[in-house]
């Protein structure tokens, strides 16, 4: 028998969850995520039972779950929007529903990091604990028939086996573990979190949280970008991709000193990197200091690569630069 739903702080569920477990136990294979909690507990560090309950609630309005869902999830972390002002960002009427690229999409749009989590049970549960409401998306429909919905889970309790939603017109849905996985791994387990540029999803990986701030990014929002990358950085300090991204911002925010500080310790940890060298190149340029530029320019040049045209285009304005200077 599984074990984890077990341990009950309560007598009164002790006969419900014990018939959960023994299900489980035997239909692994349609609930495998639900299953491996059971066995394994908690996510480590992860308290038992958590409840967001500050999360705002939006009843939903017809088919537009997508615009509530996300606005719960906006307006836990201070921006002020409403379902109404997504609608038009989100919502298809002619599908009476919202693709899960306009919601990642608005979200950005909004000053907001958007995130899709690992499709795993336990990742879901650490975004939760950490303080991270999740948008969700499953499938309600019956048999053949689909009926797709986003929700945001912003509590569990692992001894009961429930997750917590803000779901349509129901401002506390408590839902069995089972139950959920059945309608969520439909939609291939997706969720997704809208941080704050300077905070870190708690299941943050490496690469994939970089490309989410790429994306922010090429919105335009220079500030956020700036934040996210230094948070980014703070975690993961080595990472060469972030602190170009990071210089980036600062040169778009014209704040040269600081990209050139940043780049330079890119340059320490990637010396042979043709873009670090090339910004850093441009960046003391643009400061008036071509002489400077020049050998780090040249360098860049040398190396050679799929940036190299770019590099000899730094190069002549530079040289061009000088060549003014001693007219």
């Amino acid at each position: 028998m599984l074990q984890g739903f077990s341990a009950l702080r309560s007598a009164r569920l002790t006969a419900g969850v014990f018939v959960l477990a023994a299900a489980l136990s035997g239909c692994a294979g349609l609930f495998p995520q639900t299953a491996q909690l059971a066995e394994e507990g908690p996510p480590q560090g992860a308290p038992r039972e958590v409840e967001l309950t500050q999360v705002p609630f939006f009843p939903q309005v017809e088919y537009q779950c997508g615009p509530a869902a996300l606005a719960t999830a906006l307006a836990n972390f201070g921006v002020k929007v409403t379902p109404d002002d997504l609608v038009s960002q989100v919502y298809l009427p002619e599908r009476k529903g919202s693709l899960q690229v306009e919601m990642l999409a608005a979200a950005r749009r909004r000053g907001m990091v958007s995130y899709v989590l690992a499709p795993r049970f336990a990742d879901l549960l650490r975004e939760i604990a950490a303080g991270n409401p999740v948008v969700v998306l499953i499938d309600q429909g019956i048999g053949p028939l689909e009926y797709w919905h986003y929700a945001v889970a912003m509590g569990y309790d692992y001894d009961y086996g429930q997750l917590i939603l803000r779901s349509g017109e129901t401002e506390r849905r408590l839902i069995p573990f089972a139950l959920y996985e059945f309608m969520w791994k439909k939609s291939g387990y997706w969720a997704m979190v809208a941080l704050p540029p300077q905070r870190v999803p708690a299941t943050a990986d490496e690469t994939r949280w970089l490309a989410a701030i790429a994306a922010f990014e090429r919105v335009g929002d220079a500030r956020g970008a700036r934040t996210a990358y230094a948070s980014f950085l703070a975690r993961w300090p080595d990472n060469v991709n972030a602190a170009i991204g990071l210089a980036n911002a600062h040169y778009a925010l014209k704040e040269l000193p600081q990209a050139e500080q940043v780049l330079r310790r890119a340059a320490s940890r990637a010396p042979d990197s043709v873009i670090v060298l090339n910004n850093l190149a441009q960046t003391l340029s643009d400061q008036g200091r071509d002489e400077d530029a020049l050998p780090l320019i040249e360098r860049a040049v040398a190396a050679g690569g799929p940036f190299a045209a770019a590099a000899r285009e730094t190069r002549e304005q530079i040289l061009g630069r000088l060549a003014k200077k001693t007219r």
